[in-house]
């Protein structure tokens, strides 16, 4: 008994030392463990559709499974900027939150910054400046520097730089806030109308677009540019639809750069931050379902572009239908995935299509890391058509 006493007496004293000492040596490993608990990546939504990968991914877990059933509106916001008559389009905008606050686009096109926790509209920015609208925009780009940071909006045939804080257009940017994203066609007088759908994205101080143009003969080219976020100036440009001497050109009539429209991104593109790459899925040339004066694959249509981000160099392209005549634009951005193949970790880019399928690429190469099979389909009957 009194050996079980002192026993129990020198073990309490022993560890108790231990402890109290182990404690102050692991407190900075368990803060180092907390740190890396609380992992920030995945837990905002500053990039459209949550980040440049495009995976549309939240971490956050606080709204699970369990209680989504418990859910209760905790606020509205309703823009109210419509003309008395007019009709609206529909919403198709996807917020992004920096900070708690909220920027977002209204159907008529107006951009509002709205505090994320409670609703309230903190500033609004109307680039038609009271004009009548209704347009698709899915959403704006957010930039920010040392001294400044900005939302980028589109409105028609126009591109704003905004004072993130203020909702100002800022002067130093294009024409007094703007620049006017029509493009010249070689071969044609007037400049075809070019607008954003889809917001650009970031890479360092370039924001990188796409276009939206008419569906029909007279469509404007679909090329993709990147600009300055300070000046607005043109910092390059990728010809979707090349031009002689260009990597493609032979895949199209000699002088289908004069007359072809189209082959445009509409659907957003994603960004390899780490690799200077972004990757933009193509739509398809015009006139969408007639081709007979665009024979050949036709370039760049219906590809996943690798471009340098920096640049806007060539660097590979995937072309998922040749010669499109069924209007099989690429719908979305890709996502940027990593796979398991044979053992090995591969970083992929995952690109969806309107036909179902998934290509998954190697994310440096645009090797198909699963086989692709091409099998012939019907020729048209068209007189006059040539199908691939």
């Amino acid at each position: 008994m009194i050996f079980n006493k002192l026993y129990s007496y020198l073990y309490s004293k022993i560890y108790s030392f231990f402890r109290n000492w182990a404690f102050l040596l692991l407190c900075p490993l368990l803060y180092l463990t907390a740190c890396k608990e609380i992992d920030r990546s995945y837990q905002t939504w500053e990039v459209y559709k949550g980040g440049p990968e495009a995976n549309n991914y939240s971490s956050l877990d606080q709204i699970n499974k369990t209680n989504v059933k418990d859910l209760e509106i905790a606020w509205s916001f309703y823009p109210n900027d419509e003309f008395e008559g007019m009709k609206i389009w529909k919403y198709e905008c996807n917020p992004i939150v920096i900070n708690n606050v909220m920027y977002l686009t209204s159907a008529r096109g107006v951009l509002y910054a709205i505090h994320a926790v409670t609703g309230d509209k903190i500033w609004s920015f109307d680039p038609l400046e009271g004009g009548k609208g209704g347009v698709i925009l899915r959403g704006v780009t957010y930039w920010e520097g040392e001294e400044k940071k900005l939302i980028f909006v589109a409105a028609l045939n126009k591109l704003y730089a905004v004072d993130a804080k203020t909702g100002k257009a800022v002067n130093s940017f294009g024409e007094n806030g703007w620049i006017n994203l029509n493009m010249r066609q070689e071969g044609r007088e007037d400049q075809p109308r070019v607008s954003i759908s889809t917001p650009g994205i970031v890479y360092e101080d370039l924001i990188i677009i796409g276009a939206s143009v008419s569906e029909g003969a007279d469509a404007a080219p679909g090329h993709v540019r990147a600009f300055n976020v300070h000046s607005g100036k043109l910092a390059w440009i990728f010809h979707t639809i090349p031009k002689p001497g260009e990597f493609g050109y032979e895949t199209w009539p000699e002088e289908a750069y004069k007359y072809v429209g189209g082959t445009n991104n509409w659907a957003g593109m994603s960004l390899d931050e780490e690799r200077g790459i972004v990757y933009v899925p193509m739509g398809s040339p015009t006139y969408d379902y007639y081709a007979a004066n665009r024979t050949g694959s036709n370039l760049f249509g219906n590809s996943l572009l690798a471009l340098n981000a920096a640049t806007g160099e060539y660097i590979w392209h995937f072309q998922t239908v040749h010669h499109d005549i069924w209007d099989y634009d690429l719908p979305t951005a890709p996502n940027l995935i990593t796979v398991k193949k044979d053992g090995k970790s591969i970083d992929a880019v995952a690109q969806p299509t309107k036909m179902g399928f998934i290509y998954v690429l190697d994310r440096e190469t645009g090797t198909p890391i699963f086989p692709v099979e091409e099998r012939p389909v019907p020729a048209s009957s068209i007189p006059g058509e040539t199908t691939w």
